[in-house]
């Protein structure tokens, strides 16, 4: 499965996005998904992900309340309220397309697989 997110842009301390991953080549609707950001100068993080199916969801704490994860078909998004320029980062989604057997889900970028080029994310102050 090929990724592509998009949906990245300059706001304003407050504002809201909406990104999007469009996958390409196999629907992704039975893959765990996730979104990973990476500011400058640090290492990339975990901020959402979504099981196979979409039934269950978890958040890193800096976003939880504020960010949203979701999924169609062919696209999942990541809604984001209440920016706040720490927010400002490059983010990337990413898709676990080998079987995951653990009750956790998966929130560290090496169980993924497949990576989706990223968008930057600008907050201003």
């Amino acid at each position: 499965v090929q990724l592509q997110a998009s949906g990245g842009g300059l706001v304003q301390t407050g504002g809201s996005l909406r990104l999007s991953c469009a996958a390409s080549g196999r629907s992704f609707g039975a893959y765990f998904m996730g979104w990973f950001r990476q500011a400058p100068g640090k290492e990339r993080a975990f901020v959402a992900v979504m099981s196979a199916g979409g039934g269950r969801t978890d958040y890193a704490d800096s976003v939880k309340g504020r960010f949203t994860i979701s999924r169609d078909s062919a696209n999942m998004y990541l809604q984001m309220n209440s920016l706040k320029p720490e927010d400002t980062a490059v983010y990337s989604c990413a898709a676990r397309t080998q079987p995951w057997f653990r009750a956790s889900l998966p929130k560290t970028e090496r169980v993924y697989d497949n990576w989706g080029q990223g968008t930057q994310v600008t907050v201003s102050s």
